[in-house]
Formats: C-alpha cells, structure tokens, sequence
C-alpha cells in the first residue's frame, strides 16, 4: 500500500507543481505584468463597464507574462469557469487572455454569445485587430483594437468580410484555400524559397520535357509542385498562373517532339535520348471570486468557444 501511495504521488507531483494559479477576479482590467499604464487600464474598464450595465455582457481582459507550462486553452477555460463570467442563464461572458512572455492570447466566449462571437470572428480578431500590433510591441493598441472589436462583435456590427472570391480560377479554384499564409511570409524570404524551388523544379521540368517515355510520367508528377508550391508563396493567382505556364508550355513542347518528324530527330539527339530514357536507374469555481474587489462574475457557463492565436 505504502509503495502504491509513492509511486502515486510521484506520478501527480509534476502535475501539481505545473498548476498555474488562477488569479482573484478584482476588476475587467488585470495586468499581472504592469506593462499597462493606469490611465490606459481605467478608460478601458469604464468602456467594458458602460457596455456591461447596458447590455449585461461581461467582458474581460487577463494579462499574465506565462502560462507556466500550462495549456493556453485549459488554463483560458478554467480562468472563465473560476471566474464565471457572465450573468446566470445568460452565460455571457467573454475572456481575453494574454500571455505576453509566452506570445500566446485567446478570446474564451460563454454559451450565450456563441452565435455573435463565433470561433471565426474570434480567429478574424485576433488575427486583423490583436496579431498586428503585438508584433510590433504595441500592446495597448492591440488590446483596445480587440476589444472594439469584440464589443462591436457583439453587438453584430462587425463581421468577417467575405472570403476572397476564386470561381476565376476555374477548375483551380481550389488554391485559394492554399494561398491563406503567404501574406505573413517577408519578402526575403519569399524570394530566396521561390529561387530554391524554380531551381529544383526546373531540373525536374528540364528532364520531364527532354526525355521520350518516363519524361511523361515525371511530366504528370510534377503537377501537384507547380502549383503548391507558388501558391503556397505568393497567393492563388500567380500559383494558377504558373501551374498553366508549366502545364501548357511543358505539355506543348513535349507534343510538338512526339508527333512532328523533326521533334522526333531532336528527340533522338537530346542528351537524354539514348542514355536517360533507356535507362532503368535513373531516372496556434466561484472560490476565486473577489468580493472586496467590487466586482464579480455573474455565474455564466463556457463551453470551449472562442479562437487562441499566437504572434
């Protein structure tokens, strides 16, 4: 018995020394890290006190410097749950938490305001109004743009703009849901991936267009790299636009020596006529409530709802 109590304890003291704390809620403005200034944090809790004595809605605002190895998603949920944000039966709570050292946030929403504050409206906020100017450190900017948006979220006048229509692209349309990251890719980087893959694939595309019989095989295989790849780079337009340039142009060429007398003598005479194409080798409870705060969640439910993102 003594040895099962041992070896229990062991396998729980990780688990138990990883345990973040769950701060006392005190106000809709918490900065653990004081990288806020006062004046900054008192007009944003006024703007989430007026919305909530007209609405009801309770909006909140967490910044801690890490989740101390903790699961942002689980450690989001269980702050919300503590908490209870959000009035009973109305569950309409929502939670910005911000890990600043770990360069991690997610926006928790309550049953209740599910259907205003969506997953994808909640990943189109963090993304267009938060991410942007984390990434240049200016966090005050970035949490008021947030919670403008969550506000107006709520209230149902903003919405995700429609998707980028690709119906142009015909049978290609498919590579607009390809082409959503390279907008965040820099420049340098975009030019020297897309120097190394014209590089690699024009070998390829060299010995598919030069060589009789498995040149069509190699020819056909190529197809997925040209278009991945420039998509994946510099969007669906372009990456439609080279695939055709590859497909048509490579597909010509290869027609043009395969039924005129005078491809097939080129053929014949390319450097890959007699030795490659003969060749077989190669080829992102209650209990921890304030009342001497002056303020308190109302006791309202989550559920998982919400987006978390990384910058």
């Amino acid at each position: 018995m003594q040895r099962i109590l041992v070896f229990s304890l062991l396998f729980l003291f990780p688990i138990f020394i990883q345990a973040k704390d769950i701060p006392t809620l005190k106000a809709r403005v918490m900065d653990e890290t004081w990288t806020l200034d006062a004046g900054f944090i008192s007009a944003l809790e006024r703007q989430l006190k007026d919305h909530e004595s007209k609405t009801s809605n309770q909006v909140v605002v967490l910044v801690v410097s890490s989740l101390e190895g903790e699961i942002l998603e689980e450690y989001s949920m269980k702050v919300a749950e503590t908490w209870k944000l959000g009035q009973r039966k109305k569950d309409n709570g929502v939670l910005l938490l911000i890990a600043l050292d770990d360069r991690k946030l997610r926006i928790e929403v309550g049953y209740g305001l599910e259907g205003n504050l969506t997953d994808v409206l909640c990943h189109h906020i963090i993304e267009e109004e938060i991410k942007p100017y984390f990434k240049k450190g200016d966090y005050k900017s970035g949490i008021q743009n947030g919670v403008n948006a969550i506000l107006a979220g709520i209230d149902g006048t903003y919405t995700v703009p429609p998707a980028e229509d690709f119906s142009h692209l015909g049978p290609l349309s498919f590579l607009g849901e390809l082409s959503m990251g390279q907008e965040e890719i820099p420049l340098p980087i975009k030019i020297f991936v897309s120097i190394f893959v014209l590089f690699v694939l024009g070998i390829f595309t060299y010995v598919a267009a030069n060589t009789p019989y498995i040149g069509w095989f190699i020819y056909f295989f190529l197809f997925p790299f040209w278009s991945l790849f420039p998509t994946a780079i510099h969007g669906a337009n372009i990456g439609a636009s080279v695939f055709l340039i590859y497909a048509v142009g490579v597909g010509i060429y290869k027609l043009y020596h395969l039924l005129t007398p005078h491809g097939r003598m080129r053929m014949k005479k390319g450097s890959f006529g007699g030795s490659f194409g003969s060749s077989s080798g190669s080829g992102w409870s209650s209990s921890g409530s304030s009342r001497s705060g002056g303020f308190s969640g109302g006791g309202g439910s989550f559920g998982g709802g919400g987006s978390s993102g990384s910058w």
